[in-house]
């Protein structure tokens, strides 16, 4: 299938609409409507933004990721989700997430798998599927939500997507293989409803493929304020001989380690660090991180310098989720001109 978007506009004004019951109501005025929950500083919402859709409601309950989402899109998310019935959501097509992990319950209980996920973030996704019945989602995690609870957690999550009579794809992805100079791997979850379908979509991941996009090309130079103290240099960072922390400078054609959240802690074995500043080894700065997760220059962060740490580490590698977006808007453009 190709990989491109050029002929979207195109196909969404010539849409014959002709599906199976019921009809899918809500892809109006050549625009596909999404939601973008859990949205953090709002990645997602950068990733599908386009001249073909419009985000109509978005959520978040920290309220410093909602400072920075209102600095960027002139939009205060609302808060938990949890406290938001699914009938007060707009109607999309497509819901986007990057949710939280956490345990569920014991399965078994034969009371149905929506049942299982009671109490957990994904619950919440899930009651919006099932009350709002968009015709696509995306869906984020970290790559050990296959393996959490010896893969159960995963089962759940598939079986629940499955009852709501979602067809899901899910692959491991690494943005390094996108353009970005940092190795950071995530599973994403495709879904199309069955319901508005005659058969089977057809959807493939973007693959990316081997660049050298490296850290490089990125850093800045003589930059004052993100030392790292000799002191916690000596007693902390190189106390072993052991090649850690990943120390970067003009001539390191390599891609980072993956950005943490707590990158702030300076942390020795998952930290990178850069040869410069007052002390001979700072952190990164601002720009240096939103070059690593794909982030415009333009973007803003009226928080704290800790916070934009926490904010970006948490997010997710922008140029990773607009391929996706652009592979979504192209399956679904394509079946719905010719279904």
């Amino acid at each position: 299938m190709a990989n491109s978007t050029a002929n979207i506009p195109e196909l969404l004004e010539t849409i014959n609409p002709i599906y199976s019951s019921p009809k899918p109501p809500y892809i109006i005025r050549n625009k596909f409507r999404f939601i973008d929950l859990f949205a953090g500083i709002g990645g997602m919402r950068l990733g599908f933004s386009s001249p073909h859709s419009k985000c109509v409601f978005s959520s978040e309950w920290d309220s410093h990721a909602q400072k920075t989402y209102y600095a960027n899109f002139k939009e205060v998310p609302q808060g938990d989700i949890n406290a938001i019935s699914p009938q007060d959501i707009p109607d999309h097509d497509l819901l986007l997430a990057g949710f939280p992990c956490q345990p569920f319950s014991s399965i078994g209980r034969r009371q149905g798998f929506l049942h299982e996920t009671q109490g957990t973030l994904f619950y919440a996704i899930a009651k919006i599927l099932e009350a709002k019945q968009p015709i696509s989602f995306l869906l984020e995690n970290v790559p050990g939500l296959v393996t959490h609870q010896n893969g159960k957690t995963f089962s759940i999550i598939l079986k629940t997507l499955d009852e709501l009579n979602y067809d899901v794809r899910y692959q491991i992805l690494d943005a390094g293989d996108f353009n970005l100079p940092q190795r950071r791997e995530r599973i994403y979850l495709v879904g199309f409803k069955r319901d508005y379908l005659k058969k089977r979509i057809e959807f493939d991941f973007p693959k990316g493929e081997p660049n050298e996009v490296f850290i490089n090309n990125f850093l800045e130079e003589g930059i004052s304020g993100y030392s790292i103290s000799e002191h916690l240099q000596k007693t902390y960072l190189f106390k072993k001989d052991d090649g850690k922390p990943q120390i970067v400078d003009k001539n390191s054609k390599v891609k980072v380690k993956t950005l943490v959240s707590t990158y702030h802690k300076i942390q020795r074995l998952t930290g990178t660090f850069v040869r410069d500043g007052e002390t001979g080894i700072r952190l990164l700065t601002e720009r240096e991180c939103k070059a690593i997760m794909g982030f415009p220059d333009s973007f803003i962060f009226p928080i704290s310098r800790t916070q934009m740490y926490r904010q970006l580490g948490n997010s997710v590698a922008v140029p990773v989720i607009s391929a996706i977006a652009q592979q979504i808007y192209y399956s679904l453009t394509k079946v719905l001109k010719y279904s």
